[in-house]
């Protein structure tokens, strides 16, 4: 081997001075970066904290929260009002009459309709449990012989008690088991009829209320941040943000909404599915809940054209018609129609949807993007939070 030469050793103790001084480096970054558990464990118990009262809370925290999305979603329109010359009061109250009346006049058009198509979604799910069965392969196995032998000891067991019972001159009594109905199921919800139509009236009044007082909580916000100039810019700003994040968010939500619930109504009529109209009016509100809502729309409508049909091609089609209309819609549509700014992260979004599924039930999937996007705005605008906004961000 020939030695190297003069400059070729120069450039190798070069290299090998600059790896000494990177890994000296790395051990000094490294070194530098304590880890400050007593702030880390704050944060975790004012985060643990956070989560049992806004779960012990619910009942208090939903209502302002479905207020607040109401007031955002309906300022625009009373503000047009407002410059037509019209008190705001006036025109808050007409705002809500209006959506009222028309969601009252809606419910009381088609409530024999959902009331039958509630009533057939579990005549529906046995037809298909015993359609699934017969479809099957005769099952012989030990666990088939072990249940007809039970089955068998039952019926003997039965024979024998009631042997006995008619020689001691004792009434058999059999106690039957209701069947399973989908309405008492919704009843005994977590809230009662008389609950949600409390809860409806409370959101009423805090919309009216908060729509009637126009912008007055806004500059009380911006006017208790502080003297400082700075301050109350920022505040604006994240103000700004959330105002038309949310604004955008729900206009979006609302036109998508639409485009499902009439493009399903109009599929399953010419595919020839009963109560359509229904059937879109679910679609459109359950299209506000990201990725389950598409999910339980297409199983019940399958569920149900199998049963009117008796073809599980007809409920395939129905169920694959539903899945593509929200498909093209969630991935074509609502991109197109959403900002950059305002884009989540689709794990995010899951993860969330998860989340405030647990904390608050239905609620929570109705509520947990638009609580994100909030969050989201004020850490874009905050130094500190800024690594939260950008996981949060898409």
């Amino acid at each position: 081997m020939n030695a190297p030469t003069p400059e070729q050793a120069a450039e190798a103790a070069a290299l090998a001075d600059a790896r000494k001084e990177v890994a000296a480096e790395r051990e000094r970054i490294m070194l530098e970066m304590p880890v400050d558990v007593r702030s880390a464990s704050l944060v975790v118990l004012a985060v643990l904290a956070t989560v049992f009262a806004l779960r012990w809370a619910a009942e208090v925290f939903i209502p302002l929260m479905l207020s607040l999305l109401a007031v955002y979603a309906l300022s625009p329109v009373v503000d047009r009002l407002v410059r037509w010359h019209i008190p705001r009061a006036i025109a808050a109250a007409l705002v809500l009459l209006a959506i009222g009346g028309a969601t009252g006049s809606t419910g009381y058009l088609l409530a024999d309709s959902a009331g039958q198509l509630v009533d057939s979604l579990p005549v529906a799910a046995q037809k298909l449990r015993q359609a699934v069965r017969a479809r099957g392969p005769a099952r012989t196995g030990t666990l088939d012989t072990v249940q007809l032998a039970a089955a068998q000891l039952e019926q003997a067991a039965e024979e024998n008690s009631a042997k006995v019972a008619s020689r001691k001159g004792v009434a058999r009594v059999i106690v039957e088991k209701p069947s399973f109905n989908v309405r008492d199921y919704l009843w005994s919800g977590t809230v009662g009829l008389l609950g949600a139509a409390g809860q409806l009236a409370l959101v009423a009044f805090l919309t009216f209320f908060a729509l009637a007082s126009g912008d007055i909580f806004r500059r009380k916000l911006v006017k208790i941040t502080g003297p400082s100039l700075q301050k109350k810019k920022i505040t604006v700003h994240v103000l700004d943000d959330v105002t038309g994040h949310i604004q955008r968010y729900l206009l979006v939500q609302i036109f998508t909404s639409a485009v499902v619930g009439v493009a399903t109504g109009l599929a399953f009529w010419a595919l020839g599915l009963e109560n359509a109209a229904v059937w879109g009016i679910i679609a459109a509100v359950t299209n506000l809940i990201p990725y389950l809502g598409s999910i339980v729309v297409m199983a019940a409508s399958a569920l149900v054209a199998f049963l009117q049909f008796n073809s599980m091609e007809m409920a395939l089609l129905v169920g694959g018609a539903s899945l593509l209309i929200h498909t093209l819609v969630g991935n074509v549509l609502t991109p197109w129609l959403t900002s950059r700014s305002s884009s989540m992260n689709p794990v995010a979004v899951f993860v969330g949807v998860i989340f405030w599924g647990w904390l608050w039930g239905v609620w929570g999937l109705l509520l947990g993007i638009p609580i994100m996007m909030v969050v989201k705005a004020v850490c874009d605008r905050v130094e500190d939070l800024q690594p939260l906004g950008e996981l949060l961000g898409d």
